[in-house]
């Protein structure tokens, strides 16, 4: 009994060990492979390419992924808990999970505390960096040209200006992302249907900021285009951006645009009552400045562009997908958010914008944002 029982072990063994091999050539032994490697050679480098392979599914693997917010407001704010959000659900999904919780940063719109993070998050070699807003993703691609760490921006109005990338099809480097890019000319569409009498617009924005360069441009286009006059004032921070609102106030102004600005979204809340007793409607590129005031927003769902961010990432780290050759995703929802508070205070009609717009959400200014 006790010899069968071996026979029958060694049947199994003798079984398995034919099964796995490459070829059969009748034995248990293997011949050297092509070129004159050895079973042990082959398996070296079998473990060699797997160091290298991107993680599987189900394998547990923990990613290290860095969030670095610009600035506190609505608009990025919506953006980091989607991505958090989506981050979770994949990571759920595909047995694997993404460390985010111990690398979010929020930057306060200040360069040097935006650089020490980008420095941070080098030292910790995150497996990604996901900067939201343009400031926050210039920072960070200048931080990860030695270590190339991929980076997957969010909320970039202007990636190609802001030299980030060498096209939106094509970044060219360790760096890709999503955009909110808007479309000016659809904005001050809505101008014109919200005051059809207007001559004169204002234009605020920092002209610091690399986002708004190109939109500021198309809108001076239109302008030129259509006959309409415009006046421009700029400010970098929030003293000279109530002081440039200021003087829109004075130049009588029929209406101001302002595109996906963080430098005036912050300092909304000090200014838009200066429009609102003027009458003045402030159209602007972002949700987020009707809830901190303004008349109204038009732009992109913000939630739906993190969670298209979140599944870049879960590319490049989970797939091996190259930034360098995943094109810049660009939504265009075409979403107006209206202040109703706002546009009782200068007496417009906004239902003159239904047909105008995928979605028109109403909302009244908050002070605080989650």
């Amino acid at each position: 009994m006790k010899k069968k029982a071996v026979s029958l072990v060694m049947a199994v063994v003798m079984t398995a060990a034919l099964a796995g091999c490459g070829s059969s050539n009748g034995a248990g032994t293997q011949e050297p492979q092509q070129g004159g490697q050895t079973p042990a050679q082959t398996q070296e480098q079998a473990d060699a390419a797997e160091e290298t392979q991107p993680a599987q599914a189900g394998d547990g693997t923990v990613y290290k992924v860095g969030i670095v917010q610009y600035v506190d407001d609505a608009s990025l704010n919506q953006i980091e808990k989607a991505i958090e959000a989506q981050l979770n659900a994949k990571g759920a999904e595909l047995g694997v999970t993404f460390d985010f919780a111990d690398y979010t940063h929020n930057g306060q719109a200040d360069s040097s505390v935006l650089n020490q993070i980008a420095t941070d998050l080098v030292a910790d070699e995150v497996d990604v960096i996901i900067p939201i807003a343009t400031p926050a993703a210039m920072i960070m691609q200048n931080a990860t040209e030695d270590s190339q760490i991929p980076v997957v921006f969010s909320a970039v109005s202007d990636p190609v200006g802001a030299g980030l990338v060498a096209s939106n099809d094509a970044p060219g480097a360790n760096i890709t992302g999503t955009s909110d890019a808007i479309d000016t000319e659809a904005i001050f569409g809505l101008i014109m249907a919200g005051n059809p009498d207007a001559k004169k617009v204002g234009l605020l924005y920092d002209k610091s900021q690399a986002g708004s360069i190109q939109s500021i441009a198309d809108a001076k286009a239109y302008c030129d285009a259509n006959g309409l006059t415009y006046v421009e004032k700029t400010g970098t921070t929030s003293a000279e951006v109530q002081a440039a609102a200021d003087a829109l106030v004075a130049e009588q102004v029929d209406a101001v645009f302002t595109p996906q600005d963080n430098t005036i979204m912050t300092a909304e809340l000090a200014i838009f009552e200066k429009f609102t007793e003027a009458k003045i409607p402030h159209y602007t590129g972002a949700d987020s400045f009707a809830l901190n005031g303004a008349f109204c927003g038009f732009g992109v769902n913000y939630e739906n562009l993190g969670t298209v961010t979140a599944d870049m990432v879960v590319d490049v780290l989970v797939n091996g997908a190259d930034p360098a050759t995943m094109p810049v995703q660009t939504l265009s929802d075409g979403i107006i958010m209206v202040n109703t508070e706002t546009a009782e205070a200068v007496g417009i009609d906004y239902s003159v914008f239904e047909g105008m717009c995928s979605e028109l959400i109403e909302t009244v200014t908050a002070q605080e944002f989650e």
